[in-house]
């Protein structure tokens, strides 16, 4: 698929997306986000992908929200009193869409890393950060609330952490944000594609139904008591062992091969 706002590259089973507004470093509009929607969809629909990895162009991930658009919907709260209200939701479920899907999601982060960036990041993953990395939550000294990225925020930081950088316009480094577990490693410039090399090889290890298994259970662990998740958990655990990604895991593991899934692997 081709698209105005993004650089879509398929390598094997991984989907390469590159935010492409460098001239607003990246800043996030309305045909941004949709095509971002697109993408996954198609993604999650092709049978080959396994893997995303998002990043930016021009040296920055992304700047937040494109302020022409929010612009835009107050001038038609006469006709629409909910035009704003649309808007915000929109990048809301966006990154709803990535928190929740069973592929790997790989965030490369350089930078200018702000407001819906900020979101973004903490939905993926993986988050590899760049030296260059700047994190920035604007949205209070802006008069404004960092609504759809606030759920992901306290999940990713803490609710401690996450009220402190709401309340201070919160700045963030690299290093800091690694410190806060924010990003889950940092590397030199000359070093991120190595690194995000290794992270997808690593991924593609694991197979892809227990990937997007694991994902959907850990994220009901977030929200329930570990007592209330055991038959569940088991019956989750039963399926993919007597499924054909099980038995072939443990066939490669007896037999010392690669499994079936693993790129290079033998017939």
């Amino acid at each position: 698929m081709s698209y105005e706002t993004l650089l879509a590259r398929q390598e094997g089973p991984v989907l390469h997306l590159t935010l492409n507004r460098p001239e607003v470093r990246n800043a996030m509009s309305l045909a941004m986000v949709l095509e971002l929607r697109q993408a996954l969809a198609a993604a999650e629909a092709d049978g080959q992908t396994r893997v995303i990895v998002l990043r930016g162009s021009g040296g920055h991930f992304c700047a937040g929200a494109d302020l022409k658009d929010m612009a835009g919907a107050r001038m038609r709260l006469s006709g629409d009193p909910k035009a704003l209200v649309q808007t915000n939701a929109a990048f809301g479920e966006l990154c709803v869409a990535f928190a929740n899907t069973g592929l790997a999601v790989v965030a490369v982060l350089e930078g200018t890393v702000m407001g819906g960036g900020f979101g973004l990041a903490c939905v993926a993953d993986v988050a590899l950060a760049g030296t260059s990395a700047q994190f920035r939550l604007p949205e209070t000294s802006l008069g404004v609330l960092p609504a759809q990225i606030a759920p992901f925020l306290v999940e990713r930081l803490g609710y401690s952490e996450a009220k402190r950088l709401a309340v201070t316009g919160g700045r963030l480094d690299a290093n800091a944000a690694l410190a806060l577990r924010l990003v889950h490693a940092v590397h030199a410039g000359g070093a991120l594609d190595h690194a995000v090399a290794d992270v997808i090889a690593e991924i593609l290890h694991c197979a892809p139904g227990a990937v997007a298994a694991t994902k959907a259970l850990m994220a009901r662990a977030r929200l329930h008591a570990p007592a209330s998740l055991v038959h569940e958990a088991a019956e989750a655990f039963s399926a993919a062992a007597l499924g054909p990604e099980g038995v072939e895991g443990t066939m490669a593991f007896l037999q010392k091969r690669k499994a079936s899934w693993v790129p290079g692997a033998g017939p």
